[in-house]
């Protein structure tokens, strides 16, 4: 990988034009630092004004791919990686639950040893916002103590999440119907060295 490597961030969107424009801004800054990043959104044909949202900030950075079949969380993410010019590749969601200025922090990671990047809300230094309430924090701790077999992460459902180019292409047997394609891609791209960034998870502050 380059000493300044191109970066691609993934956004599956679905009725999240609200969303949208904030989340650009910030990746703007982040895009500042940087130098060579590019934004993927792939919207499940939301017809909710994402596609007005998205032409009236006339970002050339930003690329939106609107879906009519095949629709699906894990399946936008899969089209938006094979859509993907950047040597780093980073999934995030548009609700501003993971914190864009983190991207910084996932390139670094897998400029070194690394070669898959995962935001974390259970290492030191990450956390959640209050209110996320019980029955979510229990399905998430569950979930993570189901996925204990293919990885000791602490946090393996997380969305938010970063490969190598060439880490991506040694991905086999996919399948797009998955809830967390994250940790899928851990598995079936035969991932060793996995570095947990911490975030601080936000509640959704716009749309539904």
């Amino acid at each position: 990988m380059t000493s300044t490597p191109s970066v691609s961030v993934i956004v599956p969107t679905f009725k999240e034009a609200q969303s949208l424009p904030p989340l650009l801004d910030r990746l703007a800054g982040v895009r500042e630092a940087i130098g060579d990043l590019e934004v993927i959104i792939v919207d499940d044909d939301s017809q909710d004004g994402t596609e007005g949202a998205v032409a009236a900030m006339e970002l050339d950075w930003v690329r939106l791919i609107v879906r009519t079949k095949d629709r699906g969380l894990s399946s936008a993410v899969l089209h938006g990686l094979s859509e993907a010019r950047g040597d780093v590749l980073i999934v995030m969601d548009a609700d501003l639950s993971h914190p864009p200025e983190a991207v910084e922090a996932f390139v670094s990671a897998l400029q070194g040893d690394a070669d898959f990047a995962l935001g974390s809300r259970y290492v030191a230094g990450g956390s959640t916002e209050d209110g996320w309430g019980v029955l979510r924090w229990i399905n998430s701790k569950i979930a993570t103590w189901m996925a204990r077999p293919f990885t000791h992460v602490k946090d393996p459902m997380s969305g938010f999440i970063g490969l190598r180019r060439e880490t991506w292409a040694q991905a086999v047997d996919l399948d797009p119907v998955g809830y967390k394609i994250g940790l899928e891609l851990i598995v079936q791209s035969g991932c060793t060295h996995l570095r947990e960034v911490p975030i601080h998870f936000s509640t959704r502050r716009l749309g539904e």
